[in-house]
């Protein structure tokens, strides 16, 4: 149908403002004489805008060699430990741990549920390494499995818990990856799954559990939140689901239940005996069938678990999400699109740019040309604060706004920093941090120098912290000291951060300290010992201070996963988003 002129509306001075109230959204606009209609699928065939940006071509010099080179052996050693760790995660709780799980309580491993619940086995895993190295021992993958997966063609967040580790039980390091979980699924409005298999908190560590605000409780106050936010929630139990986990199924919008093997109570047969003497099996007390027949806590009853995710994944296509449908193309229209959007220069070389330590960085600008397509870049202010690098690039078609260190970060790059941020969020572009701090604070006898860095800083902290629009940082060397604040660290909320495997997090880089103490004292040695260790990217991500540890050559996939995980908010059929 026509839309009427905006001249003719009096209640309505915009084209977005008329659209809405011509879809009758505004009930309050009279002076609409025609209608409009936009079908889905015109909206869905929008094209970007084509560019041209000019091509980063910088192949490895000569001169470069020697710090290549090391570069290389240091990320071979980094990816010996990242191959040794992941091994370590995927045995699980151990070889006994697993047989009891799949022989005595005949349940399926976490990973074999996976693989029933996604399309297939692409999917991001946040935090691999979360909960190893910690003071009260190793808890492998803090015993759950989060991420994000296609489900029925849509990205959904998917939390599972794996009852090989622990018994299911859940830590003060498993109760902080599933809030993350949820905090990835509430910023970029993604559908959330629960696999709940968990007999409930470790009690001797319960001061660090339950009491405050961002522990165990949160869980139930975020269900609560998505849901209000519209932001689906399904709830699958295969196994324990006891005390405060009981909660988890009952507050989703959907749950399944696995008979036999699930179970819901707040307190188990072993409580109920001690309490009243009476002796109850765990099927009668809180079985799938007394769920679904008597107290109705969960919608669909399964016989066993692959019927189980059937009904999940029956469950997910009810959503009324919009997504854009492919276009075919021939085979050789695909080959020659992939090989336009790939590098000029292979990603395996990012390995040799993988800084060993700040003395071994190599110019950012070798980076980002092995990452966007093409390796086309279009510079902003080129000439201007030099030691931050700003730009325009796409990664496998999606545009980004890229800020790279490439040295202190200046007054002049503050300022350049701040104003391409902005420039940023006013065209609705999304962000991606290349993060290389400098080792530590640089010093200065001019106050005028000082000041007027702060300042710029300042600013730039300021611009990062209110962009409204996606930002994901990567982490290619280190992370020190308040640059890594302008620059997006885990403190500025990004959506995602990963860090390289030869990363360093600290707030001054190991070899660096001797500025913090006298000469004379005896605790810097010491203090240099114990940042070497706790600076690692292995160190922090056991910790959660990341979203997990990415190998170099990885980086172009994982950022494009993000960035079409963050673009499926705009087929959210409830609420409108800016980005």
């Amino acid at each position: 149908m026509l839309l009427t002129s905006v001249d003719n509306h009096p209640l309505c001075r915009s084209y977005l403002t008329h659209a809405r109230c011509c879809l009758g959204q505004d009930p309050n606009c009279t002076g609409c004489t025609g209608g409009f209609s936009l079908p889905f699928s015109a909206a869905r065939k929008r094209r970007t805008l084509r560019s041209a940006f000019p091509v980063l071509d910088l192949p490895l010099q000569p001169i470069h060699q020697h710090v290549y080179e090391a570069n290389v052996r240091n990320s071979n050693a980094c990816h010996n430990k990242y191959v040794e760790f992941s091994e370590k995660v995927k045995k699980g709780g151990g070889a006994n741990a697993i047989a009891r799980h799949t022989q005595r309580n005949k349940k399926l491993l976490v990973r074999d549920r996976l693989r029933l619940l996604l399309d297939d086995e692409h999917f991001l895993e946040l935090s691999p390494f979360a909960g190893l190295g910690l003071p009260y021992g190793d808890i492998p993958s803090a015993g759950c499995l989060t991420g994000i997966g296609r489900i029925n063609g849509l990205w959904c967040v998917f939390i599972a818990n794996d009852a090989t580790v622990k018994g299911g039980t859940a830590y003060p390091i498993t109760v902080k990856k599933q809030l993350r979980a949820q905090e990835v699924a509430i910023q970029n409005r993604l559908p959330c799954v629960y696999l709940v298999d968990s007999g409930g908190a470790f009690l001797p560590l319960q001061s660090e559990i339950f009491p405050d605000k961002n522990q165990g409780g949160r869980t139930f106050y975020n269900e609560a939140i998505m849901s209000a936010m519209k932001i689906p929630q399904v709830s699958l139990v295969c196994g324990s689901c006891t005390a405060g986990g009981a909660y988890i199924p009952t507050m989703a919008e959907e749950a399944v239940m696995v008979h036999r093997i699930g179970t819901i109570f707040l307190g188990g047969p072993p409580l109920v005996k001690a309490a009243t003497g009476e002796e109850v099996t765990p099927e009668d007390l809180g079985g799938a069938r007394l769920h679904a027949e008597v107290s109705g806590c969960v919608d669909h009853f399964a016989w066993e678990e692959k019927e189980a995710f059937e009904y999940t994944r029956n469950i997910i296509s009810t959503l009324n999400f919009q997504l854009p449908e492919e276009e075919e193309e021939d085979e050789e229209k695909m080959r020659k699109r992939i090989a336009e959007e790939e590098p000029l220069y292979s990603s395996q070389e990012l390995q040799g740019l993988a800084p060993l330590s700040y003395n071994h960085t190599l110019d950012t600008k070798m980076v980002v040309s092995r990452l966007t397509d093409g390796s086309r870049f279009q510079e902003f202010k080129a000439r201007y604060g030099t030691t931050l690098v700003t730009g325009f690039g796409k990664i496998h078609g999606h545009l980004v706004g890229i800020v790279a260190n490439n040295g202190e970060i200046t007054y002049e790059a503050a300022l350049k920093g701040s104003h391409f941020v902005q420039l940023c969020d006013q065209r609705d572009v999304p962000l991606l941090f290349l993060q290389n701090t400098v080792p530590t604070a640089p010093l200065t006898l001019s106050a005028d120098i000082n000041s007027n860095r702060l300042k710029a800083q300042g600013s730039m902290m300021s611009a990062v912290a209110c962009a409204s629009v996606p930002k994901i940082t990567v982490v290619i060397g280190g992370c020190h000291g308040a640059d890594s604040y302008a620059m997006c660290g885990r403190a500025f909320d990004p959506n995602f951060l990963f860090l390289w495997p030869n990363a360093r997090v600290s707030i001054t880089a190991p070899g660096h300290s001797s500025s913090l103490f006298d000469p004379d004292d005896e605790q810097q040695e010491d203090f240099s010992r114990r940042l070497k260790e706790e600076s690692s990217a292995f160190f922090s991500s056991g910790r959660l201070w990341d979203d997990g540890v990415i190998l170099p050559q990885d980086t172009r996939k994982v950022v494009r996963d993000c960035l079409d995980i963050i673009k499926q908010q705009h087929y959210h059929p409830n609420v409108p988003h800016r980005y």
